[in-house]
């Protein structure tokens, strides 16, 4: 017969287990009156053609998801392989996360110049997801670059993806 965990051992297990899953890691970037706001997100996924919009999942405690709530509009910024860097600076907890990244205002909010692909998007819903808050996003501007492999986070760590 197999144990169940206890409550924390099935928490440990359950990030270790989902670590597994490899996803790409974008900033995700939006306004609090005129700060600039940004964080790290690898919980991002297209939800639909039609209309075109994209979710975006964001802990509950984190301030970005009250600035998201409020301003109503954020920016998903798709990082690319050369991209660990910018990912672990809008990961940590600083005053200014935006201090020495080049950015430009796209649609009223704040979109990173070294992104290999970004979407604005304008809040259509935000649902609630256990302790995270489920924004659904649609689309209102996008646009890529045509070269660049994308970071991709797995396992706990950062790593490119092969072409």
């Amino acid at each position: 017969m197999i144990e169940t965990p206890a409550p924390l051992d099935r928490t440990a297990a359950f990030r270790a287990t989902m670590g597994r899953l490899a996803s790409g890691v974008s900033v995700i970037t939006t306004r609090a009156g005129s700060d600039r706001i940004g964080m790290t997100a690898s919980a991002v996924s297209a939800l639909s053609l039609d209309p075109l919009q994209l979710i975006v999942c964001i802990s509950n405690h984190l301030y970005t998801r009250t600035a998201i709530a409020e301003h109503g509009r954020f920016a998903v910024n798709v990082l690319g392989h050369d991209g660990e860097e910018l990912a672990r600076h809008f990961a940590a907890s600083k005053p200014d996360k935006f201090a020495g990244v080049e950015t430009h205002e796209d649609h009223g909010v704040p979109v990173l110049k070294d992104a290999i692909a970004t979407v604005v998007c304008d809040v259509s819903a935000a649902l609630p997801g256990g302790d995270h808050t489920i924004f659904v996003g649609d689309a209102r501007h996008f646009e890529h670059k045509t070269q660049g492999r994308p970071l991709v986070y797995f396992a706990g760590g950062f790593g490119g993806h092969a072409s």
